[in-house]
C-alpha cells in the first residue's frame, strides 16, 4: 500500500509541476508575438502610407516633364538636347513610380501577412488559455481525488 501511495504522489506531483510549467511557457511567448505583429502591422501601414505619397509625387513630377516636354518639342524641336533632357527625366519619373508602385504592393503583402500572423497568435493564445484554464481544473480535481484516496487509506489503516 505505501509504495502504491508513493507513487502516486509522485505521478500527481510531476504532473502538476508540469502542466504549471508548461502553461506558463506556452502563455509568455506567444503574447509577445501578438505584440510584435501589431507593430509590424503599424510599421507596415506606416511603408504604405510614405509610398503612396512617393508614388503620387512620382505621378505629379511626370504630368509636369510631360508638359515640359511638349514645350521643349514645340519651342526646339523634337531632338534638340533640351528635349532629349526632357524625355530622360520623364523616364526616370516613371521608373521612379513603378518602383514606387512595386513598393505598395509589396507593403500590401507585408501588412497582409502580419494581420494574418496576428490573428493565428491571438486564436493560439486563446486555444492555450483555454487549455490552462482545463488543466488547472485537472489539477484541482486530482488534488481531490488525492485527499479523498488518502482519507480511504486511513480509513482502511484504522479498519485493520
Amino acid at each position: 500500500m505505501k509504495v502504491q501511495t508513493f507513487v502516486r504522489r509522485g505521478v500527481l506531483t510531476l504532473a502538476f509541476a508540469g502542466l504549471v510549467a508548461g502553461g506558463a511557457y506556452a502563455q509568455d511567448p506567444q503574447q509577445q508575438d501578438v505584440q510584435q505583429d501589431k507593430k509590424d502591422i503599424k510599421q507596415d501601414k506606416r511603408d504604405l502610407k510614405n509610398d503612396r505619397a512617393d508614388r503620387n509625387q512620382d505621378q505629379r513630377d511626370i504630368n509636369q516633364d510631360k508638359r515640359q516636354l511638349a514645350r521643349d518639342d514645340a519651342k526646339y524641336g523634337a531632338n534638340s538636347a533640351q528635349a532629349q533632357d526632357a524625355r530622360k527625366d520623364l523616364r526616370q519619373d516613371r521608373a521612379d513610380r513603378n518602383q514606387d508602385q512595386r513598393d505598395i504592393n509589396k507593403d500590401k503583402r507585408d501588412l497582409n501577412a502580419d494581420r494574418k500572423d496576428r490573428n493565428q497568435d491571438a486564436k493560439d493564445l486563446h486555444q492555450d488559455r483555454k487549455d490552462r484554464n482545463q488543466d488547472q481544473k485537472d489539477i484541482n480535481k486530482d488534488k481531490k481525488d488525492l485527499h479523498k484516496d488518502r482519507k480511504d487509506l486511513r480509513k482502511d489503516r484504522k479498519g485493520k
